[in-house]
């Protein structure tokens, strides 16, 4: 058994390294080392895109635990205060990941197939677990590492379409003369206030779950204090729920930027940053109930059933391969991205034994319906 000083001494590891996203190499080849001398882990391999896979076991059934190893930006200095580990990733999701390593390091050989993945670049495009799709790798069931909290399943996940709008007037003046020519942020507030507008009116629903998000993360334009500015570029962040998907809310979009640009008879270009389709787990599948089992099992009580308004790795993989997926892993999603992101450490521990009780009670369930076949 990994004892809880060692959990916590390798997740305050984990923490220490600086890893934004596509810049995870150091965790990654500390992981493996770790897997290969400490953990017991049979294959272990760094791939092209720089996922860490560690593969434990043979035979059905075949699990994989997949965690991201990337942060976003912006660094939290690592300490134990009141019962917590404070760290960037403490919560989202170095905490969920070192606790699934750890849990597929005491799975039973003779249990099945256990496959750790730590990928990259999730809080990015997700292009580690794009990769992981791409490989057709062989599985049956797959749980996600995200902060739901200890209690709690994350079953559901909305969509994101990311958006780069650019808005090109043709040309610049002096400031001191600004009717000589069109500004281009100025423009650009008529797009933005046009396409958040026709969110609202078609994407609002009664529940935030199922309504259509829309907000503007990034806005550059200009090439002086002193010059008008002929190009404006925008970042619109969109979540987009289970009830409709990308591709609706891409065609309002387009439509809404086709008819500015002709109105204003400006010219405005976009390119796809990002394009996650929403996606929500069957919650009746049997990996939710082995996981449903093993948070009873340590803790008593019923686990809560979620829906979120983020968007995860689950969405890519679960939209692609028709398995039972889920999301969980210990942490306060609120806490995540913050200036004090942490884990409670006593969650993290006590997750470990969740994720070992879920693999069990999963091969169990799997090898109980096969025999019935």
């Amino acid at each position: 058994m990994v004892s809880p000083s060692y959990a916590v001494e390798l997740l305050q590891k984990a923490l220490e390294l600086y890893t934004p996203s596509r810049s995870e190499a150091a965790l990654a080849n500390m992981l493996k080392d770790k897997c290969v001398n400490e953990l017991g882990f049979e294959q272990v391999n760094i791939d092209s895109v720089g996922n860490v896979i560690a593969t434990k076991g043979v035979g059905e059934p075949r699990i994989l635990l997949c965690g991201h190893m990337d942060t976003v930006p912006g660094q939290v200095p690592v300490r134990i205060e009141d019962g917590h580990l404070y760290g960037r990733g403490a919560s989202d999701a170095k905490a969920p990941l070192i606790a699934m390593l750890l849990a597929a390091s005491e799975f039973p050989k003779q249990s099945g197939t256990v496959i750790f993945a730590g990928v990259v670049d999730e809080e990015g495009n997700a292009t580690g677990v794009k990769h992981l799709v791409k490989s057709k790798i062989g599985v049956d069931y797959a749980m996600f590492g995200e902060p739901s909290g200890i209690d709690n399943i994350t079953i559901a996940y909305k969509g994101r379409l990311a958006i780069r709008l650019t808005c090109d007037v043709g040309d610049s003046a002096h400031a001191s003369a600004p009717w000589l020519a069109r500004n281009s942020i100025e423009e650009m507030h008529d797009f933005w206030r046009a396409i958040k507008a026709e969110i609202e009116r078609v994407g609002t629903a009664e529940s935030k779950a199922n309504s259509i998000s829309c907000t503007l993360t990034e806005i550059s334009g200009g090439s002086s204090h002193n010059v008008t500015p002929q190009k404006c570029k925008i970042t619109m962040d969109m979540r987009i729920p289970t009830v409709t998907t990308c591709q609706n809310v891409l065609d309002i979009v387009d439509g809404v930027i086709t008819r500015v640009a002709k109105e204003k008879g400006v010219k405005a270009t976009y390119r796809i940053e990002d394009r996650t389709d929403p996606f929500e787990a069957d919650h009746s599948s049997a990996l939710v109930r082995a996981l449903s089992l093993g948070i009873m099992d340590v803790r008593d009580k019923r686990p809560t059933l979620l829906r979120k308004t983020g968007t995860g790795d689950m969405n890519v993989l679960g939209n692609t391969f028709k398995i039972p997926v889920v999301t969980y892993g210990p942490g306060d999603p609120h806490a995540s991205h913050t200036a004090d992101e942490r884990v409670n450490v006593e969650e993290y521990v006590n997750s470990i034994e969740v994720f070992s009780r879920a693999l069990f009670h999963m091969s169990r369930i799997h090898k109980m319906r096969k025999s019935k076949k």
